[in-house]
C-alpha cells in the first residue's frame, strides 16, 4: 500500500511539473514525496550487514551485561552450602554435643577437692626423689603397665615396692621373674605383666639407652602398651599432648554424656570421637578431671546422679526426674 501511494505521489509530481504550476507547489510535492519513501517499510535498510547493526543496537547495556555475568558464572564454581534444618544459609564446621561446655565446667567444679584416687596415686605420682629424670620417665611407663585392669592403691602399692628395691632399667633386666612376681603381686593379671615388664626393660637397655620411647607409635611397640598407655606416657613423662588418654572411666563418662557422635564399643574409639571435635587445649585434662568424677560420683554401676552437677543436663541421668 506504501509502495502505490508512493508512485501515486510521483505521478502528481510529473503532472503538476507539466501543467506549469509553479516551483512552490513542486517543492512541496516533493517533501511529501520523500516523507511517504521514508515511513514505507519497503525503502528501508535491507542488507544483512544493515540487519546486524540494527539489532546489536536494540541490545541495551543491561542486557549484554547479563549475558557477561552468565557466562563468567558458568566458569566459576560455586562452593556448595549445606542445607541445615532451619532453612538458613548456614554451615557448621563440625559436630559437637550439645550443652558439653557447662557439663566439663560443671565436673570441674565437682573435682575441686582433688581427692579422688587418680589425685593421689596417679602415674605421675608413683616416683620418687633420688631418681634422675630418665628413671622417673620409666617409673611412670611402669606404673601404666601394671594399671591395666587394677585400682590405683593396688597399683600404687606395687610401685611402693619397685621403688624401695631399685626401679631401673638395669635392676629390672637383672632380676628374676620370681622375685618381679613377689614386687607386684597382686596386681591384675601379674603372671602377664612380669613378662611384659621384663621384655619392656631389655628393649629400653638395647635400644633407648635405659630411657623409654618419645612417641606413640615407637610406645605401642613395646610388650603390654597400648594406645592409653602411649598417650597418657606422652603427657606425664614427656610432657606433650598428642593424644587423649581413655581408660574406662572416660570410655564409660563420654558415652554417658553424649560427647561421642554414636555410641562406641572401644576406649579407642572413644579416643577418636572424643578428638575430632574436643578443642584440644582440653585434652591434657579431661582425663584427668574424667577419671576422678568416674571414681567417686559417675560409678560404673549405680552412678550417683542425685548428688551430680550435670543431671539435669546428661543424657544418662536417672535424676531428671526429681527436679523441683
Amino acid at each position: 500500500m506504501a509502495k502505490n501511494g508512493s508512485r501515486k505521489s510521483v505521478m502528481r509530481f510529473i503532472t503538476y511539473r507539466n501543467a506549469g504550476n509553479s516551483w512552490f507547489v513542486m517543492k512541496i510535492c516533493l517533501h511529501f514525496v520523500m516523507s511517504q519513501i521514508s515511513k514505507s517499510k519497503y525503502f528501508g535498510p535491507t542488507t544483512r550487514a544493515s540487519k546486524r547493526t540494527a539489532k546489536t543496537t536494540t541490545v541495551t547495556p543491561a542486557k549484554k551485561l547479563g549475558v557477561e555475568l552468565k557466562e563468567n558464572a558458568s566458569k566459576t564454581k560455586v562452593p556448595k552450602i549445606k542445607k541445615v534444618s532451619s532453612g538458613t544459609a548456614k554451615t557448621k564446621l563440625k559436630w559437637e554435643p550439645d550443652k558439653w561446655e557447662m557439663q566439663l565446667e560443671n565436673i570441674r567444679k565437682m573435682r575441686e577437692m582433688k581427692d579422688a584416687p587418680v589425685d593421689t596415686m596417679g602415674c605421675e605420682r608413683c616416683t620418687q626423689d633420688g631418681y634422675t629424670e630418665k628413671e622417673k620417665r620409666y617409673h611412670i611407663l611402669t606404673s601404666l603397665m601394671l594399671s591395666s585392669q587394677t585400682k590405683d592403691h593396688v597399683t600404687h602399692g606395687a610401685m611402693d615396692k619397685l621403688l624401695n628395691h631399685g626401679l631401673t632399667v638395669d635392676k629390672i633386666v637383672g632380676i628374676s621373674d620370681k622375685k618381679l612376681g613377689e614386687l607386684i603381686y597382686p596386681v591384675g593379671f601379674w603372671k602377664r605383666k612380669v613378662e611384659y615388664i621384663k621384655k619392656t626393660a631389655s628393649i629400653l637397655k638395647e635400644h633407648y639407652d635405659c630411657d623409654i620411647p618419645s612417641t606413640v607409635e615407637t610406645l605401642v611397640k613395646l610388650p603390654g602398651v597400648g594406645p592409653k598407655m602411649a598417650y597418657l606416657t606422652m603427657t606425664c613423662a614427656w610432657d606433650k599432648v598428642v593424644g587423649i588418654g581413655v581408660d574406662v572411666h572416660v570410655h564409660r563418662i563420654s558415652n554417658r554424656l553424649g560427647w561421642v557422635k554414636k555410641k562406641t564399643k572401644e576406649p579407642e574409639q572413644t579416643r577418636q570421637g572424643l578428638e575430632d571435635w574436643l578443642p584440644r587445649e582440653y585434652w591434657k585434662e579431661v582425663n584427668w578431671l574424667l577419671v576422678g568424677f568416674g571414681q567417686q560420683v559417675c560409678l560404673p554401676v549405680s552412678p550417683k546422679c542425685e548428688f551430680c552437677l550435670n543431671n539435669q543436663i546428661c543424657p544418662a541421668s536417672t535424676a531428671k526426674s526429681k527436679k523441683k
